[in-house]
């Protein structure tokens, strides 16, 4: 992602710099080297993480706390006697 692609994103999904770098959890001023294409004069690249959670944003993810599939033991994976099992609630 070069620069002005990342501020097109931005504008796409209509966030200020200050609203972009907190869905990113970045600080505003990154938002703005990264727009630049620059810091302190040197070049600077957008990280994959970064360039993932824009992706991420225009498909409409907030928040990610990991996948919600339920852990299932099956005959070939069996379950550490070290884990308890859950007890219904």
């Amino acid at each position: 992602m070069k620069p002005a692609e990342f501020k097109r994103w931005r504008k796409s999904v209509e966030l200020s710099q200050k609203d972009a770098a907190h869905a990113l959890g970045l600080k505003r001023r990154v938002v703005q080297y990264y727009e630049k294409g620059e810091r302190d004069g040197k070049k600077i690249e957008i990280p994959l993480t970064v360039r993932l959670a824009c992706a991420a944003y225009s498909a409409g993810v907030r928040d990610y706390h990991g996948p919600d599939i339920p852990v299932k033991a099956t005959p070939d994976s069996p379950v550490p006697d070290a884990i308890p099992p859950v007890a219904p609630e």
